[in-house]
């Protein structure tokens, strides 16, 4: 694998905290490498170390040890405003809870990433809700709209801007599964189109069973 097409590599990555009984390893040395393009599915049960895998990967979190590079470059070597900056400029989220705000309608919502960028915004935001099918909602509120319709929101903000990675947690766990599966036809299907790296941390078997991989954690190590 040409180092050139990597967009995630992981080295002997370690998450370790103290709690009364001493240190509790959440994560255990855990290696891979993502190529540009590839939909991952991190799964697992619940506390093998999903959640905490994914906000190291996303640089909210820093390692104990170990290293996560992104597009080949190193998140450790960052401050804490480099890696914001890092995340603004190439990647988008898509979270169980939508994650939008309630005060700004579904076009404000999307608009929102491109214009903390300085990037017109109005008209990039529209036609990407247009896209997943929300042209009839763009003034409403979030509070207005179904839970579908909240995730297409988040998926359209997520998007809006041709993100190089997506990290999405729990993309489903909200939705009925006919919802559910609509959402996730849309994500990949954008996903495709922008050649995005998809990292998806989920429960769902059929949703794990779409991506390229599966990463299994178990007690906060890779099954191999």
């Amino acid at each position: 694998m040409n180092a050139a097409t990597n967009a995630i590599v992981v080295n002997r990555l370690c998450k370790r905290v103290s709690d009364a009984s001493g240190m509790l390893n959440i994560l255990d040395d855990v290696s891979f490498t993502v190529t540009q393009g590839q939909s991952i599915a991190i799964t697992g049960a619940s506390g093998s170390g999903k959640s905490t895998l994914l906000g190291l990967l996303a640089g909210l979190d820093q390692p104990s040890s170990g290293e996560v590079q992104l597009l080949g470059q190193s998140l450790s070597a960052m401050n804490e405003d480099e890696r914001a900056a890092f995340r603004a400029n190439n990647v988008g989220f898509v979270f169980q809870s939508f994650q939008l705000l309630p005060n700004l309608t579904a076009i404000e919502n999307v608009m929102l990433p491109l214009e903390l960028a300085g990037i017109a915004a109005e008209e990039p935001a529209k036609q990407m809700l247009l896209r997943v099918g929300l042209g009839a909602r763009l003034n409403h509120y979030p509070t207005t709209l179904s839970g579908g319709e909240q995730q297409r929101v988040s998926i359209a903000r997520a998007f809006v801007q041709k993100p190089v990675l997506i990290f999405a947690d729990e993309p489903t766990g909200s939705l009925d599964e006919t919802t559910g599966s609509k959402v996730i036809e849309l994500m990949f299907e954008l996903a495709r189109q922008q050649n995005t790296t998809l990292i998806l941390v989920t429960h769902d078997p059929s949703l794990a069973a779409r991506c390229d991989r599966q990463l299994v954690l178990h007690s906060g190590r890779l099954d191999l």
